[in-house]
């Protein structure tokens, strides 16, 4: 029986230890990078160019015009820069990108950013299914079951507003910002 109370005991002694040392800790809100040109974001464990394609830092704000692109642009420029450097450039994601758009935080981590249509990665998927015995279908010739892609379309945030849209078409030229991995 006392081998039982020892047990418990224990069992307590390192509860309450490691309850002492995993006390909550607030997490690391994001941050400008030593040099200032990225905001370093722990949560999604991505750096964030303080300037859009085209703009340059100028160690308060962005500087110069955006480079506008196709979304097929944006994608090509990821990939040579992956080539080139190494690092895993891409175009964020939409609930990444949202995340800045339209508040405090972003407007003041991303001064002089252009407050309009962002590229995203994310892709629209239209998988609505048409009834081949519904006469519209039939009038336009569609068949049953064809599942629709949408890979004319992307979707794109307003960074002034924090809208999403998911029907912009992929050859509009759009305001880019890639993402890269922390270092």
């Amino acid at each position: 029986m006392q081998t039982g109370w020892r047990a418990l005991l224990l069992g307590a002694t390192l509860l309450a230890v490691g309850s002492v040392g995993a006390q909550s800790t607030a997490p690391v809100p994001p941050a400008a990078s030593a040099d200032g040109a990225y905001v370093i974001d722990p949560r999604s464990k991505l750096a964030w160019p303080r300037c859009v394609e085209g703009m340059q830092w100028t160690g308060q704000t962005c500087a110069g015009e955006p480079r506008l692109m196709t979304h097929g642009e944006a994608v090509a420029l990821a990939t040579a820069r992956f080539k080139a450097e190494g690092v895993a450039w891409r175009l964020p994601r939409l609930t990444e990108l949202r995340r800045w758009a339209g508040s405090e935080q972003g407007r003041a981590l991303f001064p002089g950013d252009p407050q309009d249509w962002t590229w995203t990665s994310t892709s629209r998927i239209d998988s609505t299914q048409s009834s081949p015995y519904a006469y519209d279908n039939i009038a336009r010739g569609s068949q049953g079951g064809q599942d629709r892609l949408g890979v004319q379309q992307g979707w794109a945030v307003h960074m002034g507003s924090g809208e999403a849209r998911g029907d912009v078409a992929r050859k509009t030229a759009l305001v880019v910002r890639l993402v890269r991995p922390q270092p």
